[in-house]
């Protein structure tokens, strides 16, 4: 089945002139993803789909979570975005002994003015890479929640809001779990995407060598666009259109992870523990929305859905012990969820 369709032939005829409007206005609003991608690829080898999501979830207003293992260019990634984008960052290594104003900031007594002064922590910037934040105490990741979900800090009676665009990009190594804190549901819930991250390819990874052991320096990239443009971005994401039948295909495999029974999964139904939240219906639509705008596309096709959902669901489904009993992965549930649900 052919899922790229005309804007014309995803919404009644009396819309169409407006959605070729808004096709054309999105071509051009979105001609820097490129630009991006280009500076990106001077200093990342390979990772193009770890740049494409940090992408999707900048556009869409969310945060991220990477798991993978060291030395997959994690925080170069988001390091050189910040870059590119021309934007502050802040990189914090959580540890057992990070306590909560070491992300928030607090309060300093002055001697000589008498009087307590804030002191802001390095939570107040925009893009802020929480290194291995399973390794922190939940106190520490809950310091978080506010700023990832409000977008403002509270130190003492005072509340201060956080510069846009903001992005909070975490960390998991998913080994040497001894000594770890798993992340709470109300935690992990705010991130929008969890992506897993796989080795380089043989051939990407002698370029890695190449790249860092050569005589030259690693070449430095451009910036190649304002904070500015990725607020107005973001304003445009929302207006990408969206179907109702799309709508209505999101809500069905998000439901589809509640009661797999109504959705001839009865097989599935004792593996699944819990499923996606209302917030994983907002995010599988939000990032279908900015993946159709990194795309050039001013309306949502079923595999813009496809693309974003494994990652959007992927912390969001709970396992039975049966089904961690049997090896049974959350990717194979959400692999059997897009195979069953009807695509539009």
């Amino acid at each position: 089945m052919n899922t790229e369709q005309n804007p014309a032939t995803v919404a009644p005829a009396s819309t169409s002139d407006t959605l070729r409007a808004l096709n054309e206005r999105i071509q051009q609003a979105s001609s820097f993803v490129d630009l991006i991608d280009g500076e990106m690829q001077k200093v990342i080898v390979g990772q193009k789909d770890m740049v494409q999501k940090l992408l999707v979830a900048l556009l869409a207003d969310g945060h991220i979570m990477l798991e993978g293992m060291p030395g997959l260019a994690k925080t170069l990634a988001i390091k050189t975005l910040s870059e590119v984008v021309d934007v502050g960052f802040s990189r914090i290594q959580f540890t057992p002994d990070l306590l909560p104003a070491d992300l928030v900031g607090t309060m300093v007594y002055s001697p000589r003015n008498e009087e307590f002064t804030v002191k802001k922590g390095p939570l107040f910037s925009n893009f802020i890479l929480a290194d291995e934040i399973n390794r922190a105490p939940a106190k520490v990741q809950s310091a978080l929640l506010e700023a990832m979900q409000e977008r403002q800090v509270t130190i003492g009676s005072h509340t201060y809001k956080l510069p846009e665009p903001f992005l909070v990009m975490a960390t998991m190594n998913p080994v040497e779990q001894e000594g770890t804190y798993p992340l709470p549901e109300a935690q992990s819930d705010r991130f929008m995407l969890k992506a897993v991250l796989d080795y380089p390819r043989k051939e990407e990874e002698r370029n890695i060598i190449r790249q860092n052991t050569g005589a030259t320096a690693r070449p430095a990239v451009q910036k190649v666009i304002h904070p500015q443009d990725i607020i107005n971005a973001r304003q445009l994401v929302r207006e990408v259109y969206m179907d109702e039948k799309i709508e209505s295909y999101i809500v069905d495999i998000v439901h589809a992870t509640r009661q797999p029974g109504e959705h001839r999964m009865a097989d599935i139904a004792q593996m699944i523990s819990f499923g996606g939240s209302p917030r994983a219906s907002i995010y599988m639509a939000m990032g279908a929305k900015a993946y159709a705008f990194t795309k050039r596309r001013g309306y949502v096709i079923p595999e813009d859905v496809r693309a974003v959902c494994p990652d959007v669901l992927r912390h969001r489904i709970g396992l039975t012990y049966e089904a961690e009993a049997e090896n049974i992965r959350v990717d194979e549930i959400i692999g059997k969820v897009l195979n069953t649900v009807e695509v539009p």
